[in-house]
């Protein structure tokens, strides 16, 4: 048995490699994917010099569609994957050093953190500078404000700046927001940082900086120097006494936005273009080396940390892939590098629609069989033609039609039958999208509850003498508040991104299939998605209050 699977995975292997070298090529993609559907009837029939492929319906298609996207998480398959998607989350708490990182935040704020605090959110395309006050948990609805924000366009000319030049276009636009509250004689102006790059973070407020990509040209002659002695120089010109105090991602940003204002939030899931999910641990889920070089004091102090799991780098194995899958992967620049995050993902989930729709008019004559030039090249089905064509629930499907043409005009007009086919082939593609990403969050959550009774075991109650070991310091009193409620009955699981926020009905989908992991789960209590607007920004301002907190 074992010769012939090899084989077979070896045949496999050369098709894709055929396949990825041949896209281009539609005579062999038709030839090819006509084989892989139907191989005992690939028969071809030439009517007026066009091939014609075995006669196969729209409905015998979209049934094997439905079957090969839903079919594995439908009755206990959801079930089943979460269990060995946990194994791979708990498997790399002590491997792997691109995933289950551990952050140097270790505090959730109590809510009872007050003030006006500077935060930054430095993204792809924008820079957002930010005033952001902090009222308190109890002043309900209106536990934080952002008082004062402006927001500069990243321009391709902003991006092409080198070195210190970014930094210092950065530091008068700074400048530009808050020197009316500020003096040169001022004492130090604290600043919150949520970096949306790669940095080597070396502690709560210092960070090597690494290359940004994305076009940017900042990092040239400034590789591996702190980002927090960066920002500070270049405030310096502008008559800024600033002082970085506390860097943040954006799935921690989330995270801790949210925590300020439900004590039971212990989740940030990010999931728009690209999707991660941070979640708070204890320190003694890891092994030693997880942590690098830090200092004992660190140790000394937390007993729970926040993690980025770096979600999307999960699933290799374990995912139930469908040929158009398979296909995607072939032809990535970094095949297996973000298993997950190419079946969850808005970048990847109208590339996934698109290869379906290829095969569909190949093998079953959508579109009158004529696919429309511009679904030629790979990506260029946007994942929010299918958000817009899914929200049409017109028996017309008029809105569903006017999207897909405007973007995609073909030679031959579509019917309503065939925006029909590719709207539900849309919806199979977007409910598995939900319910892979409700398992994960379930196995995050349900290896939390396994992590904290390992804690629980591990951590004395008692010092040697028997006497009660007491909080003294406001970071004790914090940990010992976030040990007491680790394990909260009702989770909260903070969201932030375009698909969760926009994709019709996806978050409520989502919350459905968690609802009924957790129902059939051993562990009590809850888990309920909380949307965390602005939660860039509000978790910078968060995280600077926990960490400049007397």
């Amino acid at each position: 048995m074992q010769p012939l699977t090899s084989a077979m995975t070896t045949l496999k292997k050369s098709l894709l490699a055929a396949l990825k070298s041949f896209l281009r090529g539609r005579s062999f993609l038709q030839a090819l994917l006509a084989f892989w559907v139907n191989p005992k009837t690939m028969k071809e029939q030439h009517v007026g010099g066009k091939s014609m492929y075995p006669s196969r319906t729209i409905e015998e298609f979209l049934k094997e569609a439905e079957k090969l996207l839903l079919g594995p998480i439908d009755g206990d398959g959801l079930r089943r994957y979460s269990s060995e998607l946990k194994f791979q989350f708990r498997e790399r708490l002590h491997t792997h050093a691109e995933c289950m990182l551990p952050s140097f935040n270790h505090l959730l704020p109590t809510g009872k953190e007050r003030g006006q605090y500077l935060a930054l959110d430095v993204g792809g395309s924008t820079l957002r500078v930010a005033l952001v006050e902090l009222r308190g948990r109890e002043a309900t609805g209106r536990e934080s404000e952002i008082i004062r924000m402006d927001s500069f366009k990243i321009t391709p000319e902003i991006k092409k700046l080198e070195g210190m030049s970014f930094f210092d276009w950065m530091a008068t636009r700074i400048y530009e927001v808050i020197h009316k509250d500020a003096s040169p004689d001022q004492d130090i102006i604290p600043l919150g940082l949520a970096w949306s790059f790669p940095v080597e973070q070396v502690s709560l407020s210092g960070g090597l900086l690494l290359g940004m990509g994305k076009g940017f040209l900042a990092t040239n002659g400034l590789l591996g120097q702190d980002l927090g002695e960066i920002i500070k120089f270049a405030c310096k010109k502008q008559g800024l006494n600033v002082q970085l105090a506390a860097i943040v991602n954006d799935s921690s940003a989330t995270l801790l936005s949210q925590a300020y204002v439900h004590a039971s939030t212990r989740f940030g899931l990010i999931l728009g273009t690209g999707t991660n999910i941070a979640v708070h641990l204890p320190v003694s889920a890891f092994s030693r080396s997880k942590y690098g070089t830090r200092p004992e004091s660190w140790f000394d102090s937390a007993s729970h940390v926040i993690v980025n799991t770096e979600l999307g780098m999960f699933g290799k194995d374990i995912l139930p892939l469908t040929r158009w899958d398979e296909l995607l992967n072939a032809d990535h620049p970094r095949p297996d590098f973000q298993p997950l995050e190419h079946l969850l993902s808005g970048y990847y989930l109208g590339e996934i629609c698109r290869l379906a729709i290829v095969e569909a008019v190949e093998t079953a004559g959508l579109l009158g069989g004529q696919l429309p030039p511009s679904l030629e090249k790979p990506y260029s089905l946007d994942t929010e033609i299918l958000s817009r064509m899914e929200a049409d629930t017109s028996p017309a499907l008029e809105k569903a039609l006017e999207h897909f043409t405007k973007h995609h005009p073909s030679p031959v007009p579509p019917t309503v039958s065939d925006i029909n086919a590719i709207r539900t082939l849309a919806t199979f593609i977007s409910r598995r999208s939900a319910a892979l990403l409700a398992a994960s969050v379930f196995s995050l959550w349900d290896l939390r509850h396994e992590t904290e009774s390992e804690h629980a075991k591990l951590t004395p109650t008692l010092s040697n003498d028997s006497a009660v070991v007491l909080p003294e310091t406001e970071a004790e009193i914090r940990e010992l508040e976030a040990a007491q409620a680790a394990t909260p009955e009702s989770t909260k699981v903070a969201f932030n991104g375009s698909v969760i926020e926009h994709y019709p009905r996806f978050r409520a989908t989502c919350q459905q299939y968690i609802d009924d992991l957790v129902a059939g789960s051993e562990h009590p209590g809850s888990v309920d998605l909380v949307p965390a607007l602005e939660s860039s920004i509000l978790g910078a301002a968060v995280a600077l209050a926990c960490a400049t907190a007397e």
